[in-house]
């Protein structure tokens, strides 16, 4: 006699595509809120060692030595290519209308005003931040930062106080070089390939009134905010790897995503405000 079988029964019905896509919001809308949590908390207790300031000097100048020295070549050569590219674009403009006496006018507002402080937080953010972010979560995997604590030295003040502050006076110095930088190739530029000698570029961007230090103070207001949005998401991403030497990668590439995202919506906002 045949045993007796059990009937077949229909699996049981898996998540819908809707149920999936909800899922998957759901869990980026936390990820961001528990980012954006985390970021407030560190920016809250940096500024608490601000005043007074308790900070470690030594290594506070260290960074500033490792960020902002050995950035310059990079800057130089950015800014540098940057002035001359903003030329070869307006040359078939400026030579169709006769307005070689503007060009200095042009490379100006565009690299004072935006080119020079967003490329440069930038090249900050992919050298400087993602750099700092991988120190940090390779301290934090290897247990260096408990044992700090268990040495009772704040790691607050010992690590992330010194870099917060590195990286944002280095974006601001950075800044500067890249807009001395970048108008010193437009100039050059210029006189190649335009004819327009650097007296009649300098003429333009000085001598015309259409430029003032407000337009010089929007570009720098502007670094100072990147780098505090790169070194308050570098820092963050940093002290919260987890998962070893994956963890460390995984952190280094939200921070250059994160950076490069809050560097752009805060220029977009910022671009409004102050007009």
């Amino acid at each position: 006699m045949a045993a007796a079988t059990a009937p077949d029964r229909d699996p049981a019905p898996g998540p819908s595509r809707i149920d999936a896509f909800a899922e998957g919001v759901g869990q980026s809308f936390l990820f961001i809120a528990a980012t954006a949590g985390g970021m407030g908390v560190l920016l809250g207790q940096i500024v608490r060692r601000l005043f007074p300031p308790r900070i470690d000097k030594t290594e506070l100048w260290r960074n500033l030595y490792k960020m902002s020295v050995k950035s310059l070549p990079i800057v130089v050569v950015t800014a540098l290519f940057t002035g001359a590219i903003m030329v070869i674009q307006a040359a078939p403009i400026v030579k169709r209308y006769g307005a070689e006496g503007l060009l200095g006018w042009g490379a100006g507002f565009g690299t004072l005003r935006e080119i020079a402080p967003l490329l440069t937080a930038l090249m900050i953010s992919g050298r400087v931040g993602a750099n700092n972010t991988a120190e940090l979560g390779t301290m934090v995997v290897t247990e260096q930062v408990d044992a700090l604590r268990a040495l009772a030295i704040d790691p607050i003040s010992f690590l992330i106080l010194p870099r917060f502050i590195s990286i944002t006076s280095t974006l601001f110095m950075m800044t500067l070089y890249a807009d001395c930088l970048a108008l010193i190739g437009a100039s050059l530029t210029g006189d190649g390939l335009l004819s327009v000698s650097p007296q009649s570029f300098y003429n333009g961007l000085v001598g015309s009134g259409l430029l003032g230090f407000g337009d010089v103070a929007n570009g720098l207001f502007k670094s100072i905010v990147f780098g505090l949005v790169i070194a308050l998401s570098s820092c963050h991403f940093g002290l919260s790897t987890t998962g070893g030497a994956p963890g460390v990668g995984r952190s280094v590439t939200a921070t250059v995503v994160a950076s490069a995202a809050g560097v752009f919506i805060i220029d977009y906002l910022l671009s409004f405000i102050l007009g």
